[in-house]
C-alpha cells in the first residue's frame, strides 16, 4: 500500500478537576517506512532528512539517533514477542512543517506477509524532550483490525496529571479512514479522552500544498494549544506534578500494551 496523507481532527476532553474540550484540524502522514525514501524522490514538497515545506527525519521518531526506522522497529517488536520481522511497517505521524515538529502521539503499525496486523507501537512524547513507546504484539499471531488494549501510565506527560493512571487504547487498522482513541483514568475515575480521526488523500505535491493551506504550522498549533490549556488549568487551581525523580534523566523508555 502506498503512503498517504490523512486530513482530519483531534479532540481533547478533560472531565476533572478542570473540565474542558477543544478540537482542531490536523494533517498527518501515513508512510510505508521501506518505501518513503523512494516516494520522496518524486515529491517537490516533501523531503526525507532534509528541509522542505514538509519533511520527515529519522531523528524525530523511533530511536531518534539517526538509526533507520526499520532497524529500530524490528528490534523493539522482537523484544516484545514478534517472532519474525514484519513484512511492512507504516508510521502515522505529524511531519515537520518548515522545520517545526512535535508529535504528542505517533503510531507504528506492523503487518505480516498476508497483510494482517501483527504489531502496534504507540510513541508518546512530552514537551520536555522525552518519549515512551507502548508496544503491542500477539506473539506473532495476527491482531484484529479493530483493537482494544490497556497499559499503566509509566511516562510523565502533563504536569497537571499524576502518575496513578491507566490508558485504554482503541484503534483500527489504518485504511481509507483513520481512527484512534485513548481513554485515561486516574485513580480509577475517568479523567480524559483524546481522539484522532482522518480521511486518506493521495500523497502528491498537489495535496501537500492543499494541506499546507488548510493546516499551516500544523504541529506548532498543537504545542501552542497544549501550553494554553496548561496555563488555564494552572490559573484555575490545577495541581502541578513535577517529573518523578526516577524519570528526570531518562530520555526514552518502553513498556507493553496488553489486549483487553
Amino acid at each position: 500500500m502506498p503512503s498517504n496523507i490523512y486530513l482530519g481532527q483531534v479532540l481533547h476532553q478533560r472531565f476533572e478537576p478542570v473540565a474542558y474540550q477543544f478540537k482542531y484540524g490536523v494533517m498527518s502522514l501515513k508512510v510505508n517506512i521501506d518505501a518513503i525514501e523512494r516516494e520522496a524522490e518524486h515529491l517537490k514538497w516533501l523531503s526525507l532528512n532534509g528541509f522542505n515545506l514538509y519533511s520527515l527525519d529519522f531523528r524525530d521518531y523511533g530511536a531518534r539517533d539517526s538509526t533507520h526506522w526499520r532497524t529500530w522497529a524490528n528490534a523493539l517488536l522482537a523484544e516484545y514477542g514478534l517472532t519474525e520481522p514484519a513484512q511492512r511497517i507504516d508510521l502515522v505521524c505529524f511531519p515537520r512543517f518548515m522545520g517545526i515538529v512535535f508529535n504528542p502521539l505517533a503510531m507504528w503499525y506492523a503487518y505480516n506477509a498476508q497483510g494482517q496486523l501483527v504489531g502496534v507501537i504507540g510513541e508518546v512524547s512530552n514537551t520536555f524532550g522525552q518519549w515512551h513507546h507502548y508496544v503491542l504484539t500477539n506473539q506473532g499471531k495476527p491482531l484484529s483490525d479493530k483493537l482494544k488494549a490497556e497499559a499503566d501510565k509509566v511516562f510523565h506527560v502533563s504536569p497537571f496529571i499524576g502518575m496513578d493512571c491507566r490508558y485504554a487504547f482503541r484503534f483500527r487498522k489504518p485504511a481509507q479512514d483513520y481512527q484512534l482513541a485513548i481513554h485515561q483514568q486516574e485513580a480509577g475515575k475517568p479523567l480524559m479522552v483524546a481522539t484522532q480521526v482522518g480521511r486518506a488523500q493521495a500523497l502528491n505535491d498537489r495535496n501537500l500544498l492543499k494541506s499546507a493551506l488548510k493546516h499551516p504550522f500544523n504541529t506548532l498549533k498543537v504545542v501552542v494549544l497544549i501550553h494554553w490549556w496548561a496555563l488555564k488549568i494552572w490559573l484555575k487551581g490545577g495541581k502541578f506534578h513535577k517529573t518523578p525523580s526516577h524519570l528526570k534523566d531518562i530520555k526514552n523508555t518502553h513498556t507493553e500494551m496488553k489486549l483487553c
